[in-house]
């Protein structure tokens, strides 16, 4: 019986140790920020293809979160259209909806006659892990895999401008000097 009580005591004694080694904030992690690398992930487009974050190094990317639901992601999608048009082949665009039926996302997309990536993000998991608040969330990714603007909101066709100038796409593909 004594045996028995000294063996509990001991194992109450490790449970608090553990327990107050273990921090509050641990396992939770910092959201993306500029300077630092985009948080890699992969993801279904609405075709069913898996679209790999990392299979883009060596372009500007465009990390676009958005919802169905949300007035401002529809009104700022026509904007990034044009820019993906003009910027062909130097501009990737994943947009990654967050956790909504693919019939409802292929529908918007076919409304809006959007040719750039489209992504499903069943559960939310990335727009978690780049801990996103607000739709639309916008993040510019340089060639190297970093982060260089963050934009929260709405985004004018005049800021998407500035911004892809920012990143080095200043002139339309039929008008970059050689």
């Amino acid at each position: 019986m004594k045996n028995l009580r000294y063996l509990l005591l001991i194992s109450a004694i490790l449970l608090l140790v553990a327990a107050c080694k273990t921090s509050p904030n641990e396992g939770v992690r910092e959201a993306p920020k500029i300077g630092g690398i985009a948080p890699r992930f992969t993801l279904e487009d609405t075709q069913g293809t898996q679209i790999s974050l990392l299979d883009h190094r060596g372009k500007v990317v465009l990390i676009n979160f958005w919802a169905t639901w949300c007035p401002p992601c529809r009104q700022e999608m026509p904007g990034i259209q044009q820019q993906f048009e003009e910027f062909e082949g130097d501009l990737v665009v994943l947009a990654i909806d967050n956790d909504e039926p693919d019939s409802i996302v292929r529908e918007f997309q076919e409304d809006l006659g959007l040719t750039f990536d489209i992504l499903l993000d069943p559960a939310g998991h990335v727009n978690i892990q780049y801990q996103i608040r607000s739709y639309p969330t916008s993040l510019f990714v340089d060639e190297n895999g970093m982060i260089q603007i963050v934009h929260i909101g709405l985004m004018t066709e005049g800021q998407l401008s500035k911004y892809l100038s920012q990143m080095g796409l200043g002139y339309p593909a039929a008008n970059r000097p050689n």
